[in-house]
């Protein structure tokens, strides 16, 4: 295969794998404006997101599909920035959950979620490191995944998700000109089961 081929699978592997991320995104919003994204982690409607997202009292998830459904926020770790909603729904598509452990720098990453209110949105960019040393970590006491592409408004609480379509991190902010930060899905992980017990939390 030529390098026309080549890239021209890749594209379709890349646009394949974000179409299966966005089944598993809802919006998150609260009023009239979309506040941010948020991940379905359990078919039986649980669907994490950062804690700047889900820190309104009344709060409205938008589903793929377009159901418009009242979202309960069950755990909350501003610190973490991350928070875990419940919704009245089931047989929900949940993204399969990776591992960030095993996230090495140079590795391809995909970041979707709804910039500018922009359903869908997806941006590729080039895992930078995993840890809590990083230097473009500004907060050296938790660990984050630094990625050298730029999310928007809106991406925030969306999957970074790896070239099998399984989450390994949840975006939540930028830390300079081309490079944001999200929190590693084991931290996520460990988030649920510390909160919520959750079973989906130890699925590998």
């Amino acid at each position: 295969m030529d390098i026309t081929g080549l890239l021209t699978a890749l594209q379709g592997d890349l646009a394949s794998v974000a179409a299966s991320a966005q089944a598993s995104m809802v919006q998150v919003r609260t009023g009239r404006d979309g506040a941010g994204t948020g991940t379905i982690t359990g078919a039986d409607g649980l669907v994490v997101t950062n804690a700047h997202v889900a820190r309104h009292r009344h709060l409205e998830v938008v589903l793929h599909d377009g159901r418009r459904l009242q979202a309960t926020v069950e755990a909350f770790d501003p610190r973490l920035d991350l928070a875990a909603l419940r919704i009245e729904a089931r047989g929900l598509p949940a993204i399969p959950l990776g591992s960030s452990r095993q996230l090495r720098a140079g590795e391809l990453v995909l970041a979707v979620g709804h910039p500018w209110g922009v359903e869908g949105g997806a941006t590729l960019g080039v895992v930078i490191g995993v840890g809590a040393g990083l230097p473009e970590n500004p907060q050296p006491w938790r660990d984050l995944i630094a990625v050298s592409l730029h999310l928007r408004p809106g991406h925030s609480g969306g999957p970074l998700v790896d070239v099998h379509g399984r989450l390994v991190g949840i975006s939540t902010m930028m830390a300079g000109p081309e490079v944001g930060l999200a929190v590693p899905v084991d931290a996520l992980r460990q988030f649920l089961i510390d909160r919520l017990h959750s079973p989906i939390a130890r699925a590998a």
